[in-house]
């Protein structure tokens, strides 16, 4: 009877578990909305100033965690995000910020966060914090980073989330783009939230 039960039982969780996600087959990625937190930060930006999100209200924010020494999945997500904002029509593509947050403020400067995130693009936001308040952002966003132990060298990996946060122009949270997507799915979903809440 066990062994009969136990698929019915792990198909309704899964059920249950997309339905607390909210997916109703109108996004590519998770719906998110009502189970995240608004977009709330006081952080350092590439030139040594206090960013909040005040300073890119009005945009549909994404929101990523990574640090500029990743020799893969940084690098990888920010060029498919720039090839999907690119996707978008032309009057949506200023509408778009990219929020790079560096989880490794030991080695990611202001100078190096500003090299770095120009490169993917005009619209990308490089910033960081000391760690405690890096780690209490991530919490609020129900994720976390660490730190590998260094080499002879001193050099170490950073693990983090390869997630992406989506904040509407409002701040509120909508979207978890997770990797597999395409770049054309992900600009179609934010195609799709940019002309709902174009004002």
């Amino acid at each position: 009877m066990t062994k009969r039960l136990l698929p019915l039982i792990l198909t309704v969780s899964v059920l249950a578990l997309t339905g607390c996600f909210g997916d109703d087959g109108r996004w590519h990625g998770k719906d998110i909305s009502g189970l995240m937190p608004e977009l709330d930060f006081e952080l350092m930006g590439s030139r040594g100033e206090t960013v909040t999100p005040q300073d890119s209200a009005g945009t549909i924010r994404l929101l990523y965690f990574g640090f500029t020494s990743c020799p893969d999945v940084c690098p990888t997500t920010l060029t498919d995000l720039r090839k999907a904002v690119n996707q978008l029509p032309r009057d949506y593509r200023d509408d778009v910020t990219t929020l790079f947050v560096s989880v490794d403020p030991e080695r990611d400067t202001p100078e190096r966060l500003a090299s770095y995130a120009s490169f993917f693009g005009d619209q990308v936001v490089g910033l960081t914090a000391a760690e405690p308040e890096l780690r209490e952002l991530s919490k609020r966003y129900r994720t976390t980073f660490g730190y590998d132990e260094p080499d002879a060298d001193g050099n170490y990996n950073v693990s983090h989330s390869s997630a992406v946060y989506v904040f509407d122009r409002t701040g509120k949270a909508r979207l978890l783009l997770r990797p597999g997507l395409t770049t054309q799915q992900v600009s179609e979903d934010l195609a799709q939230l940019a002309k709902e809440s174009r004002g």
